[in-house]
């Protein structure tokens, strides 16, 4: 099947124009190897060899930084497939568009060294043509992001007859399809209203380099909605939305999480602790949390009005 991402080519889109004229995406990260014979189809193999790699060539860098750096160089060289498409901002309002032609090749020296050939297709998508919740996933951060849950939609731009669209999940945890669809978009837009929220008096979406690199961590554990950061740097924090699933289904992958990032990310100093963001609280989550230490719950709430004009 299809796949639709959105690629950074450079900061700021430095090296969109080289890339279009070019035909290919790439990254760097300063991982300076050939990786054609260390793409194994699981990230999780590539980030435990890589991340060694590069935290020895960067280590001022933190082990968040060093797993978003490897897992997005493994997403350009082995994840996106000959046939997904790929959206690259333009460094101007726009977003070009191709088709994925090839397979990994090495350029050493070149800029963005690890790359995809790519066919550049006739179309430049404005992002202000694009709908809130594409404008939302296409200004995600990070190198490179899954958008394909908004595939219908990109092939409206590209004369496409789009597939038709469903908010209902086969997820069997799901118990509320309402709240998982309206959920789906909650996680973008509570990042851009983070210093509204009252999470944002005390922790921070965890940052690199003045980017914020928090939202949807992919971990051995799987991906955190988001990873944030007290001002202090003395705790970290895991926020989970519950997306309409059973009570106990997100309590536990909160905890894995909590687990995770205790083991893996946090300083010997750093505590853990969890969040989990829901529309309605139930006595079956408030049961499950009463004795779970160091994880908080809170309830977001949707209002609606007409504004006449």
């Amino acid at each position: 099947m299809k796949a639709y991402y959105r690629v950074m080519l450079g900061k700021k889109s430095i090296y969109a124009s080289e890339c279009f004229e070019g035909g290919f995406i790439g990254a760097d990260f300063g991982i300076n190897v050939d990786l054609s014979r260390s793409l194994p189809d699981e990230w999780r193999i590539f980030n435990r060899q890589y991340i060694p790699v590069f935290l020895e060539g960067q280590p001022g860098k933190s082990k968040v930084a060093a797993g978003l750096a490897c897992g997005a160089l493994w997403t350009v060289a082995k994840g996106i497939n000959a046939g997904d498409v790929v959206l690259c901002p333009d460094g101007t309002g726009s977003y070009r568009v191709g088709e994925v032609m090839g397979g990994y090749y090495y350029i050493p020296g070149g800029i963005l060294p690890h790359r995809r050939r790519v066919k550049w297709l006739d179309i430049a998508i404005i992002r202000a043509a694009m709908s809130e919740a594409l404008q939302n996933s296409t200004g995600s951060i990070g190198t490179v992001s899954n958008i394909s849950v908004h595939g219908p939609e990109i092939e409206t731009f590209l004369r496409v007859t789009p597939a038709p669209v469903s908010i209902i999940s086969t997820d069997t945890t799901i118990e509320d399809p309402v709240a998982f669809a309206m959920e789906k978009h909650l996680e973008a837009f509570l990042v851009a209203n983070w210093d509204q929220t009252e999470l944002a008096t005390t922790f921070s979406i965890f940052e690199e380099d003045g980017e914020k690199v928090g939202q949807q961590y992919e971990t051995d554990a799987g991906p955190i909605d988001i990873l944030a950061v007290s001002k202090d740097r003395k705790r970290l924090l895991v926020v989970e939305l519950k997306r309409g699933r059973a009570s106990d289904v997100v309590v536990g992958q909160v905890l894995r999480y909590m687990g995770y990032v205790k083991s893996e990310i946090a300083e010997a100093d750093q505590i853990v602790e969890g969040a989990i963001i829901a529309l309605e609280e139930d006595r079956k989550l408030r049961w499950a949390l009463a004795s779970v230490p160091h994880v908080s719950f809170y309830r977001y709430e949707v209002r609606f009005k007409l504004v006449k004009s």
